[in-house]
């Protein structure tokens, strides 16, 4: 069994060292006093415009400003690397409360398993998970599948003969695939990993793919439209917008994997800025109309604010571990 939750009692703990004295630096033990006075507070979304953590990040941080006196929050698009390049730029800045970053995972985790890295993840001051959205399967509406049962007995059928897309090697949509496959004994379906959500629905509709592996909020219009069908939602209970798509589990197969989108800061951050932050986020979090306008806008709210967004991160690296040491997904 490949899950984040089902870990959490055993892995809290390793969200400790998070707080852990010997990683404040000395020169920042004390917060400025005037934080966040008039300087910009700089939020680096480590992707390009229009995603959905650029759509999250463009939401939330105005109303955080204003919880915070009316900071200017400033959003900055840096992409590369499948947002390593941005993850290490916050690693690496200081820890002063004027840089923060939106972070997805489990891309945040993997990262460092694939490939050399230049942060810690454990490390990052972690502020606020906002959203958490589950990895769906879709197919087109006149496809044979009509379950994940089906979908099973296809891939043991015919292995190697059904393709399915996602949106890059390690990516989330990846991941789930693999602990599927892993979870249900089956052989490994070809994987075409396409750069963004987009081009790999768009292979899904032209038929040039037999499925795809995209997050819950990806095919809602389509498949208002009909073009599309959900087999399952791995989620641990059906989101209210596919009330109607059992989940993996419901299914036979215990699999929970999602994107979720946050915020986190350098290491080290002090605990004045830290707190104000993280009470900021709280009081947007329990705003109703941000409830509603993210309803509206087909965001999955799973907020999550300090310790136990760092509990559910560090349940997160500890699930890919176990995946990778069965399915390793670095290729190429």
């Amino acid at each position: 069994m490949f899950t984040r939750r089902a870990l959490g009692a055993g892995l809290a703990g390793l969200a400790a060292p998070l707080a852990a004295p010997g990683l404040v630096r000395p020169a920042l033990a004390q917060a400025p006093a005037a934080w966040p006075g008039d300087r910009p507070i700089e939020v680096v979304v480590p992707y390009p415009p229009g995603g959905g953590v650029d759509v999250m990040t463009r939401l939330l941080m105005p109303l955080v400003g204003q919880q915070l006196g009316g900071a200017r929050m400033v959003v900055t698009n840096r992409a590369g690397a499948s947002g390593q390049l941005g993850f290490e730029l916050t690693f690496h800045a200081p820890a002063d409360g004027y840089l923060l970053c939106a972070v997805s995972a489990p891309v945040l985790q993997a990262i460092p398993l694939e490939r050399a890295a230049r942060y810690r993840t454990l490390e990052f001051t972690f502020l606020a998970n906002a959203v958490e959205d589950a990895n769906v399967v879709l197919v087109l509406a006149n496809s044979p599948l009509t379950s994940l049962a089906d979908l099973a007995a296809a891939a043991k059928a015919r292995p190697g003969g059904l393709s399915y897309g996602s949106t890059g090697v390690g990516s989330d949509d990846h991941i789930a695939m693999l602990a599927f496959e892993a979870g249900a004994g089956l052989p490994p379906m070809v994987h075409v990993p396409f750069n963004g959500a987009a081009p790999s629905i768009q292979a899904l509709l032209g038929g040039h793919i037999d499925l795809l592996v995209a997050n819950a909020s990806d095919g809602l219009a389509l498949r208002r439209e009909g073009q599309v069908r959900y087999l399952g939602q791995a989620s641990v209970e059906r989101w209210s917008a596919l009330a109607d798509v059992p989940t993996f589990r419901e299914q036979g197969f215990d699999v929970l994997m999602s994107a979720t989108r946050g915020f986190v800061a350098p290491p080290g951050l002090p605990a004045p800025i830290r707190t104000r932050l993280e009470a900021a986020f709280t009081a947007v979090f329990a705003d109703p109309g941000f409830r509603r306008e993210a309803e509206r806008m087909g965001m999955p709210l799973r907020p999550l604010v300090g310790g136990a967004y760092a509990s559910m991160a560090a349940e997160t690296e500890a699930a890919l571990r176990q995946l990778w040491q069965v399915r390793p997904w670095k290729e190429g």
